[in-house]
């Protein structure tokens, strides 16, 4: 994809209206023109600025409160609840941790959406990092320098899941191709700015540019056609330039939107090679923030990756209970003729009807019988559900509803264990749907059956498995290994 031509990936027709296009590229044009003022907001990219507040007008109280409160935090925890908002389809702006317009905006709606406490107090804020964790871990979005280019990429890697190396830099792509992520490197006097910024803006048919930035050392160009969206930025340095191009089709906007301001936040043209390591976390989001918002164990963390777990697609989860034994959901079972647990075949021993299937298999990860969560989980706790994915166990944040628990689980989640924070086994998810809900690509959070402890209880005694002694200490992440994938031939 030529850096002239980045809207023209392949697009439905079908348009939206001018207010969707202007909400859109407002939300493109702020990000990679800097740092951004205490104010927080693309004044490029309005139609109409705001007006200034009129000399001796008073301050509004309601955000000089929240600006109080937001300022009061370390830096670190600023970006961390900045980029948070992002994931939640809350804040459109670049995260910076300075508290603006945007900012205020942002947490004002994200708390009356959800309607919970004040997303600055501790426990509103961990809710709030919790969603947003839950959020960035289902689009799969990883952050890492591009061995392409050199370059920090952020990619949410569920959606684009085709990946192809360049010449000079690398290509991902959604399945369908209607959204694409490039990133380029031009060693130094093979492009300048000027040229790619003259490429970039140069009259094309169909396509109108809607905004353009040339500083000495960075290009932005936002661009449109009748059915798609791009943004290109370019940055030079020692190393010469580096840069990525993104288009996608107009119809994704509302999903694709939130994800495109996580790209350009994430991206880093040249890193410091001693800070490489730190690119592997979210942006803002240092360790001493993660951990005083997420008590160990870190959900949001890097997949835990225990050696047992096949790197082959799950059908459903499970959890080795006894030598040889592993625990699942009867729904992950349904038409399925031969399960296996990586290379071993498995054998269905008993299931029971609240749900559930004891299956034997030789060679199992070993045995972890966690404690089991006997009482009902509060209002306000929050539970772990871990699942095999493709990069691992996934470690999924969400909350006990009743009987079920709300979490982004992705499929192959049926038979998942859902922990307490400290560890102890609420249940398991009894069944996933077939066509689960999708939002760019990932499925979002949803209310998932579980079926409880006690009935894993008295299942397992009936079963002879005698209740051993629970696993102390380590929480939610000592479980991980225990935690298998379960698939069907």
């Amino acid at each position: 994809m030529d850096s002239g031509d980045a809207s023209r990936c392949r697009n439905p027709d079908t348009l939206r209206g001018r207010a969707r296009r202007a909400t859109a590229l407002a939300i493109l044009i702020v990000l990679g023109t800097g740092p951004v003022g205490a104010q927080d907001r693309p004044a490029p990219a309005r139609a109409t600025p705001r007006p200034a507040p009129a000399a001796g007008a008073p301050a509004d109280p309601v955000f000089e409160a929240m600006r109080a409160g937001f300022e009061a935090l370390p830096e670190a925890d600023r970006k961390a609840v900045q980029d948070a908002l992002v994931w939640t389809g809350d804040f459109n702006a670049v995260v910076s941790g300075a508290f603006g317009r945007r900012t205020f905006e942002a947490l004002t709606a994200y708390g009356a959406r959800t309607g919970g406490a004040d997303p600055l107090d501790p426990r509103g804020r961990a809710a709030l990092l919790a969603a947003g964790a839950a959020a960035r871990n289902a689009a799969r979005f990883r952050v890492a320098v591009d061995p392409g280019t050199g370059a920090v990429m952020g990619v949410p890697e569920r959606l684009l899941a085709r990946r192809t190396a360049l010449p000079s830099g690398t290509r991902w792509q959604s399945q369908d191709g209607r959204v694409t992520l490039e990133s380029r490197a031009f060693p130094p006097g093979a492009e300048s700015l000027d040229a790619l910024f003259e490429k970039a803006t140069a009259p094309l048919p169909g396509r109108k540019v809607t905004y353009k930035l040339r500083r000495p050392d960075t290009v932005v160009v936002t661009a449109e056609t009748g059915p798609g969206l791009s943004y290109i930025r370019y940055a030079s340095g020692p190393e010469g330039v580096r840069g990525f191009l993104l288009g996608y089709d107009r119809a994704l906007a509302p999903e694709v939107d939130r994800l495109v301001i996580a790209v350009a936040n994430a991206f880093v043209p040249f890193p410091d090679p001693a800070a490489a390591p730190a690119a592997q976390l979210p942006p803002g989001l240092a360790p001493a923030a993660r951990a005083a918002a997420h008590p160990a164990p870190q959900p949001q963390a890097a997949p835990l990756r225990p050696a047992s777990l096949s790197p082959a697609p799950a059908s459903g989860a499970g959890l080795a209970v006894a030598p040889g034994r592993v625990l699942t959901a009867a729904a992950v079972l349904e038409g399925c003729a031969q399960p296996r647990i990586g290379a071993a075949s498995a054998r269905v021993l008993a299931t029971d009807p609240a749900g559930l299937a004891l299956l034997d298999v030789p060679g199992a990860p070993a045995p972890l019988r966690p404690a089991l969560r006997t009482e009902p989980v509060g209002a306000e706790e929050s539970v772990i559900a871990l699942a095999p994915g493709a990069d691992g166990v996934q470690a999924a944040p969400g909350e006990a509803r009743g009987g079920d628990v709300i979490a982004a689980l992705q499929p192959g989640s049926g038979g998942a264990p859902v922990l307490d924070r400290s560890g102890a086994l609420v249940g398991l998810v009894a069944r996933y749907p077939a066509a689960p809900r999708r939002v760019a690509g990932v499925v979002p959070p949803a209310r998932l059956p579980v079926v409880s402890a006690r009935a894993i209880s008295a299942f397992l005694a009936a079963q002879g498995i005698a209740a051993a002694a629970p696993h102390s200490g380590g929480g939610p992440s000592a479980v991980a290994p225990a935690v298998v994938g379960i698939t069907c031939r």
